[in-house]
């Protein structure tokens, strides 16, 4: 079975819980600031998820199995061998459909779907709502562990798709793409300083990741309600976009946003602002301008 879209609904993923190439993973991620307000702790949701999810899902672990450990910035991009064997040890192949989803904001099921996009996967989507909102409509739940047989994953690299600091710099220096930045506006415009330096990159406009949720049902907004987010920013007519925030996670919720909206030449910026604060000879920008 193959699906067209980012999202999938709950309805539908109940309906198509037999599908014998389905393979559901709970990504979630528990994320706390710190007490000294410098960024965020971060904890697996694999307990959470061996208690009860969502039935046949299984777990992948976005901290340590798919992240690159050289890195010393938290969450990077492994190189696409490394992800799709990982990927592929947990049951999922070339034929398979993979639904996502995580426990409260989808930024870490959006993650996962830019990750598997990115080395060429395509046949991946977002549970819409996520774990809460099966769980609120009494959807039935499993504590049990599925048993996919490990298969071939094969990775299609699309580099495209992430940036680094110095794409970032370049597009400072000639406007070669839109950026734009997924934090709240507190983060953004400095009034909070939560990554060690305050304020944005230059001329990234801010698109908070909040806003493309809707409040009640958790969900996603819909196409129209989405573009009007980007309206301000201009990313919809850019040529590209580059999106970034703390750490490459949130990001991906505009990602998808844009995705949905009609944009296809995104990038996400990987090392985002875990990354750019450390060089205290790169520029930030105070207030709410770009």
């Amino acid at each position: 079975m193959n699906i067209d879209g980012a999202l999938v609904s709950s309805d539908w993923l109940a309906e198509n819980l037999e599908q014998t190439n389905l393979r559901i993973f709970d990504v979630s991620v528990y994320l706390q600031v710190k007490a000294d307000g410098s960024g965020y702790q971060a904890d697996s949701g694999r307990d959470a998820w061996a208690k009860a999810h969502i039935p046949g899902a299984g777990f992948l672990d976005l901290i340590e199995e798919f992240s690159d450990s050289s890195n010393p910035i938290p969450f990077m991009m492994p190189p696409a061998n490394a992800f799709c064997d990982r990927a592929a040890a947990h049951g999922i192949g070339d034929d398979s459909l993979v639904v996502l989803y995580s426990d409260g904001i989808p930024m870490w099921s959006t993650r996962a779907w830019w990750m598997f996009r990115s080395v060429g996967f395509d046949n991946v989507v977002v549970l819409d709502g996520g774990w809460q909102k099966w769980q609120r409509e009494g959807r039935p739940t499993s504590g049990s562990s599925p048993s996919y047989a490990p298969t071939k994953l094969t990775p299609k690299p699309r580099p495209q798709m992430w940036a680094n600091k110095d794409d970032m710099l370049k597009i400072i220096e000639d406007g070669s793409a839109c950026t734009l930045n997924a934090l709240s506006p507190d983060v953004y415009n400095g009034e909070t300083n939560r990554y060690g330096r305050a304020g944005h990159i230059p001329g990234s406009h801010n698109v908070f990741y909040g806003n493309l949720i809707d409040p009640e049902a958790g969900t996603f907004l819909s196409r129209e309600s989405l573009s009007k987010q980007f309206t301000d920013s201009g990313s919809l007519e850019a040529e590209r976009v580059v999106v970034y925030c703390g750490g490459g996670i949130s990001a991906t919720m505009d990602a998808l946003a844009l995705h949905i909206a009609g944009h296809d030449n995104i990038a996400i910026y990987d090392g985002s602002m875990s990354e750019w604060i450390k060089d205290e000879s790169l520029p930030l920008t105070l207030g709410d301008s770009p």
